[in-house]
């Protein structure tokens, strides 16, 4: 009877592990999507930075001629 109820007793304990770890996945991807979509978005706005500085750059570059 003591093997049966062991068996049982890790069997739910490496469930239970497994559980934690998985939980623990779950938060750091989703703060990896949260850091991603950040970079995102300053990757945009300095696109349109750069996008709004060579615009200027060639306009200026037509009035010198």
């Amino acid at each position: 009877m003591f093997w049966p109820m062991l068996a049982i007793v890790l069997g739910f304990l490496g469930i239970a592990v497994l559980g934690v770890l998985g939980v623990k996945v779950f938060v750091e991807a989703r703060r990896l999507a949260r850091q991603v979509s950040a970079t995102t978005e300053r990757i945009n706005q300095a696109s349109e930075d750069l996008e709004r500085a060579a615009t200027r750059l060639a306009a200026t570059g037509e009035g010198l001629r």
